[in-house]
């Protein structure tokens, strides 16, 4: 399994951008998963954002989060993407995404490499 996170940037506060992961090795579609956006903050821990897998109808979200983000997937695309609005300050950090082959959240068995999102005027 391979996972590969993009799409950080610098970004003002009020702005948005969408992260992407690309997964290799397993099948959104057919695969039984879970698969999660996880953040870490300069000197704060992981912290889990948000996740779907295949044993929840619906996405699990990081509650201060006040629905400014959205997790969604392309099955087409094996791509699973984090759509970030209204963006804080308190956003900044580095952004991974996660998957394991078992159907629970939160995943921490496969990792991808990261993504830098800087939140700044």
């Amino acid at each position: 399994v391979q996972l590969q996170a993009s799409g950080g940037g610098l970004v003002q506060p009020g702005g948005s951008l969408r992260l992407s992961c690309v997964v290799s090795g397993f099948n959104l579609a057919s695969d039984y998963h879970a698969i999660a956006w996880f953040r870490r903050a300069p000197g704060k821990e992981r912290k889990g954002v948000s996740c779907v897998s295949s044993i929840r109808a619906n996405p699990v979200y990081l509650d201060s989060l006040k629905g400014r983000f959205t997790i969604s997937r392309d099955n087409a695309k094996n791509t699973v993407y984090l759509q970030m609005n209204n963006l804080e300050p308190e956003d900044t950090a580095v952004y991974y995404c996660a998957a394991d082959l078992v159907g629970g959240c939160w995943p921490t068995k496969y990792w991808g490499q990261g993504t830098q999102v800087t939140v700044s005027s």
